[in-house]
């Protein structure tokens, strides 16, 4: 009996070890994005909202899967004070956009160009679709063929037999 109650109250701890961190980054997640945005001040809430767009479509070259929003590393506080000093200057979103891609490359915008480059990201998996595609229609044909000539051959042994 002893046995079976700590076999309950282990089951019981390791289920709460694997509920609870989900709470707790529930809260983290929807406390993180603001905040950055009071460190600066802006003419109205529309450039506020142009601020925030920006620094969420922007990429921290350090933390790389992360936004310049959600980022504390230093680059992406310098980041975020040259978007603000932009937009003072009356730049446009994508003045601000390629201000930054020029600086930091393509890889710091999360919608990279179609180019020469990037447009195998796109072809690849495409051409894998069309192949894989082929490939299993000519497969499924022979398949079917061969299923045809064995059960016609069946029938006929048997017609024979008979």
């Amino acid at each position: 009996m002893k046995i079976f109650q700590r076999v309950a109250l282990l089951m019981l701890f390791l289920s709460l070890s694997h509920i609870l961190p989900a709470f707790a980054d529930d809260k983290a997640e929807r406390a993180a994005p603001q905040g950055y945005a009071e460190n600066y001040a802006f003419d109205d809430p529309e450039q506020r909202q142009v601020f925030i767009r920006l620094t969420k479509e922007l990429r921290c070259p350090m933390c790389q899967n992360q936004n310049i929003a959600d980022s504390d590393a230093m680059i992406a506080h310098d980041m975020r004070r040259k978007v603000y000093q932009l937009m003072q200057e009356g730049k446009s979103e994508s003045d601000v956009v390629d201000f930054m891609k020029q600086r930091y490359g393509d890889f710091v915008y999360y919608q990279p160009p179609v180019n020469t480059v990037t447009i195998w990201l796109w072809l690849i998996p495409l051409l894998f679709i069309i192949v894989m595609s082929i490939l299993f229609v000519v497969r499924r044909k022979s398949a079917d063929e061969t299923n045809i000539d064995e059960k016609l051959a069946k029938a006929d042994a048997m017609l024979k037999d008979d």
